[in-house]
C-alpha cells in the first residue's frame, strides 16, 4: 500500500524570493509564500554569522502561520569581515564589485525554521566564492543590465555574475540564497516522518 503526500501547502515559505521558492517546489513542496516585513538592520558590533542568523529568526518569528513549518532565510555577503549588502544605488553596485573582483569573499546565510508545535532550528552556512579580476567595460555591461538590484552583494549567481565566477568552495544553492542540503536535513530532524517529501514515501 502507498502512503500519498498530503495535497499541500506543505511549508511556509518567509521570503518572497523566486530562487528560494524555485529550489523548495523543486523537491516536490508546495508553499504557502508569506514574505515577512522586517527591517533588516545591522546592529554595531555583531558578527555577520549572528546577524545573518538574527534576520532569518525575525523573518520567521514575523510569520503568524501556526498550522505549518515556517522557513526562513537571509543571506548576505562578506568581504573583509564587513557585510555588503543591497546597493542602494548603481555607484554602489560599482563599489562593492570593486571590492570583490579577483578576490575571495563569503556568502553566509542565516535560516530559521519553526514548527507548529513550537520547536525551532537555526543554522548557518558559509561558502567561499572567489571573483576573477573584472574589467571595467564588464562592470558597465552589468550595471546596464540591472542585475545588481535587489540583492546582497549586488550580484546573483545564477545571472551575469555567473561569468565572473572562478571558484565555489561549499554550499553552490547557498550562494543562490538557500542552503537547500542542509535544510531538507534539517527538516528530516524536526519531522523524521514527514511524509510530504517525495522520497519519504513507503511502498508495502
Amino acid at each position: 500500500m502507498s502512503q500519498s503526500r498530503p495535497a499541500g501547502p506543505h511549508l511556509v515559505l518567509a521570503s518572497a524570493s523566486p530562487r528560494r521558492r524555485a529550489m523548495l517546489e523543486g523537491l516536490g513542496l508546495a508553499l504557502q509564500v508569506s514574505p515577512a516585513h522586517t527591517e533588516e538592520r545591522l546592529v554595531p558590533g555583531e558578527e555577520p554569522l549572528q546577524t545573518a542568523l538574527r534576520l532569518a529568526i525575525e523573518k520567521a518569528d514575523a510569520v503568524t502561520e501556526t498550522i505549518l513549518c515556517v522557513v526562513a532565510a537571509d543571506t548576505i555577503v562578506v568581504c573583509d569581515g564587513h557585510i555588503l549588502g543591497k546597493p542602494a544605488s548603481r555607484e554602489e553596485a560599482y563599489d562593492m564589485w570593486r571590492q570583490l573582483a579577483g578576490r575571495t569573499h563569503q556568502v553566509i546565510t542565516g535560516v530559521a525554521l519553526r514548527m507548529p508545535d513550537g520547536r525551532r532550528e537555526g543554522f548557518c552556512e558559509v561558502t567561499d566564492v572567489t571573483f576573477r579580476q573584472l574589467s571595467p567595460d564588464e562592470l558597465d555591461a552589468h550595471a546596464l543590465a540591472g542585475d545588481w538590484q535587489d540583492k546582497a552583494g549586488a550580484y546573483a549567481v545564477q545571472g551575469h555574475a555567473a561569468a565572473w565566477t572562478d571558484r565555489i568552495n561549499g554550499s553552490y544553492t547557498n550562494v543562490v540564497g538557500l542552503p537547500l542540503a542542509q535544510v531538507v536535513e534539517a527538516l528530516y530532524r524536526l519531522h523524521p516522518e514527514w511524509p510530504a517529501l517525495p522520497w519519504s514515501r513507503h511502498d508495502g
